[in-house]
């Protein structure tokens, strides 16, 4: 049957049982004196009955269960969810471009020129290449982390290793593959939807977000105990603008200490956030999980501890073999071109096939 006849079908068929149930709800006429016959509870309890079957023959089916009924509650909620957390993702982009230009703006403008005219020499030049090779590892990073690609199957290949079915996109799932609501898309090795990325984090990705988490902590760290002592001096000096009579300062003085202190609040306060969450994903790296595998697995361990078996984590390659492998080194000169230096290099795999630690006929369970 067509689309179109189809649509017809349903219309007319909830049209008929409308119709019936207007009929119902018209008093009969008739009996003695030929008067309308009064509404009774009987009449009233009928009507009821068939509304419900009504409602019911127009949504239930044998898969219907108080699960579905939830879920179809709550979809114009996750609907809305997924659309402002797309939205504002260019939002929080520009909130995290904004600041660390600021940053780098008060930096270059009041700390830096007290750090070349009261620094010695060795110092001085400690700053200026650790400064600079932090903030340019936190641009390349952000930058790839955001323009690149989290990787997603193939549609139009078949024949491709998977593990599942995606019921959204109704395409094969390959292993580690997992559906993202806001992108409404799968996307390869999954590991989060990121909205200061406005992006996915995924197998072409992972890299880069994780080099940004670890250099930007690197670099709020840098920026906090840096400017410790000027942030010191600002904060006294702006307790003594409370003071009879304030003091006499000029307009340039008075930016630069409201300047260092938000500089030395904003990078504290994100080195601390940051620094958990990206302690967080040394955790996982270390353990060759993702965020969403890391939430499967753990119930995958509890079911299979009641069953006296043991779990083991068929992507875990031993805690340096994973950081080589989400680092794409192999061999030593690498941890300097790729790791300490910006590299575009893509990643181990192409994210559809993966190396198992031990096949399926190993005695432990999977």
């Amino acid at each position: 049957m067509r689309m179109s006849s189809s649509w017809r079908w349903q219309l007319s068929r909830a049209m008929r049982l409308a119709l019936r149930w207007c009929r119902l709800c018209r008093p009969q006429r008739g009996g003695r004196g030929g008067g309308t016959k009064p509404w009774v509870s009987g009449r009233f309890l009928e009507l009821w009955s068939y509304s419900k079957l009504l409602l019911k023959s127009l949504y239930f089916n044998s898969l219907s269960n108080s699960d579905t009924l939830l879920d179809c509650a709550f979809e114009p909620v996750y609907w809305i969810v997924d659309n402002v957390t797309r939205w504002f993702g260019v939002v929080f982009v520009t909130l995290v471009i904004l600041l660390t230009t600021s940053v780098v703006v008060i930096i270059y403008l009041f700390v830096l020129p007290t750090i070349l005219s009261a620094y010695p020499l060795h110092w001085v030049v400690w700053h200026l290449c650790c400064g600079h090779w932090l903030l340019v590892m936190v641009v390349f990073h952000y930058y790839k982390a955001t323009t690149t690609s989290p990787g997603h199957p193939p549609k139009d290949k078949v024949h491709i290793p998977s593990v599942s079915i995606c019921k959204k996109c109704i395409t094969p799932k390959p292993a580690r593959t997992h559906h993202c609501s806001i992108c409404n898309t799968c996307v390869l090795k999954m590991d989060h939807h990121c909205p200061w990325l406005n992006n996915c984090v995924g197998h072409f990705n992972h890299r880069y977000f994780f080099s940004f988490c670890l250099y930007m902590t690197l670099g709020c760290i840098y920026c906090s105990i840096s400017s410790r002592e000027l942030f010191l001096e600002a904060y006294s000096a702006i307790e003594s603008y409370y003071m009879t009579p304030p003091p006499m300062e000029t307009l340039r003085e008075t930016t630069a200490h409201k300047c260092i202190i938000f500089l030395w609040v904003l990078t504290s306060s994100v080195a601390v956030a940051l620094g958990g969450l990206t302690l967080w994903h040394v955790i996982l790296i270390s353990r060759g999980e993702t965020s969403v595998e890391r939430h499967i697995n753990r119930k995958e361990t509890r079911r299979l501890r009641e069953k006296g078996k043991v779990f083991r984590n068929p992507y875990h390659h031993g805690n340096m073999n994973n950081w080589k492998l989400l680092l794409g080194v192999e061999k030593r000169s690498h941890w300097f071109t790729r790791v300490l230096l910006p590299s575009s290099h893509l990643p181990n795999g192409d994210g559809i096939m993966w190396d198992w630690t031990f096949s399926r006929r190993d005695p432990m369970a999977i």
